[in-house]
């Protein structure tokens, strides 16, 4: 029988969840909450069974809905997490980053003690063929990760409804926004916390000569970041969103002392150039240090799973273990204090990179 889905939130990578959910055939979408009219009907177009609705208090009341999804603005999903957890609390998958101020932390912790359903943050990077194939990797081909380092080139923030992704205080910062996804990959791989974090970014080439309202938009388009992990161990991210001409979009090296093992992401295939041919297949890359020589091999993901999104076919497979864990059949594997995690990581990120100081946990100073 179809676990039935009510979805608050229908824009780009909303309408991304719906294509993945019509692949599942496990899977249904009933009910949809989306105030912006272009939005929703193109939601309707992928979903034209599903009952559209005028709030998320309607949306609750649908009794045949088993579980819901929020892809909503960044500044929308603690608030909606709340409004569901005193109204209906059924088990949700809610988009990254979990909250986008460190006010809310309090929040946070009540949500994470008292929500009786599972709450699953969408990390879809953890889900990429390449990066599971990494981490899964990762301790034999290291003998134990000492540096790792994530470096995402791409192209800059997408046009979103109401241009809410330009303004950190409706983000939560790029440090937040984009980067808490690689926050939680450093955290899952090296199976550690952080203990400091250095970083340095702004606004260098992109969305300057954009006005909304008279005002400029003051999200951050590159960065770097330092974190030291309780483990001993070191990770680095570079970020850059005006390289969007580059062949991957993700590489992600882990060293240790037997050895290197990388993968390398490319982008979404939508926007690789024709004239370039057929775009590149994600690699992962094996390098031992005895004896010398690298080892790669080719990642392929299901062409249907690229057409249905930008994240590398991560969305369906994210989808099919959110279900196990909707049946009672699997873990929520990505829970409110991964999310927590990821998110202070960014807040700590955008603040050493405004202060020139390191940000120690815990983050009295935040």
């Amino acid at each position: 029988m179809a676990v039935h889905y009510g979805v608050i939130g229908c824009g780009m990578m909303g309408q991304e969840h719906l294509r993945n959910l019509a692949l599942l055939p496990d899977a249904e979408v009933v009910a949809i909450f989306e105030p912006d009219a272009v939005m929703r009907a193109r939601a309707a177009e992928v979903a034209p069974n599903a009952r559209m609705v005028g709030s998320a208090a309607e949306l609750l009341a649908i009794e045949a809905i088993d579980c819901l999804l929020i892809a909503s603005p960044n500044h929308f999903h603690l608030g909606q997490l709340e409004e569901i957890a005193a109204i209906r609390p059924l088990p949700v998958l809610v988009e990254k980053p979990l909250f986008t101020n460190a006010a809310d932390i309090a929040r946070i912790e009540i949500l994470r003690e008292k929500y009786p359903a599972p709450i699953w943050v969408a990390m879809e990077y953890r889900y990429m063929p390449p990066v599971a194939r990494l981490i899964a990797e990762a301790e034999a081909a290291t003998g134990g990760i000492r540096m790792l380092t994530i470096r995402e080139h791409r192209f800059p923030f997408l046009k979103k409804v109401g241009d809410w992704n330009r303004f950190n205080d409706q983000t939560g910062g790029t440090m937040v926004e984009k980067c808490c996804h690689f926050f939680d990959l450093m955290r899952l791989i090296l199976k550690s916390d952080p203990v400091r974090i250095m970083a340095s970014g702004g606004q260098a080439v992109n969305h300057a000569d954009e006005r909304y309202d008279g005002l400029q938009p003051d999200i951050w388009d590159h960065g770097y970041a330092i974190v030291d992990f309780a483990s001993g161990a070191r990770a680095m991210l570079e970020l850059c969103m005006f390289a969007e001409g580059s062949r991957y979009q993700e590489e992600i090296s882990a060293v240790g002392p037997l050895g290197k093992i990388e993968c390398k992401v490319p982008g979404p295939g939508r926007f690789w150039p024709e004239h370039l041919g057929a775009p590149p297949v994600a690699k992962v890359i094996v390098s031992p240090r005895e004896p010398q020589g690298p080892r790669a091999v080719d990642i392929p993901v299901d062409p249907t799973l690229l057409d249905a999104g930008d994240h590398n076919g991560s969305t369906f497979y994210q989808h099919q273990r959110f279900l196990r864990a909707v049946r009672g059949n699997g873990p929520v594997e990505v829970t409110v204090d991964d999310g927590r995690w990821a998110v202070l990581m960014g807040l700590a990120a955008q603040q050493s990179s405004q202060t020139g100081q390191a940000v120690k946990f815990p983050m009295a100073q935040l």
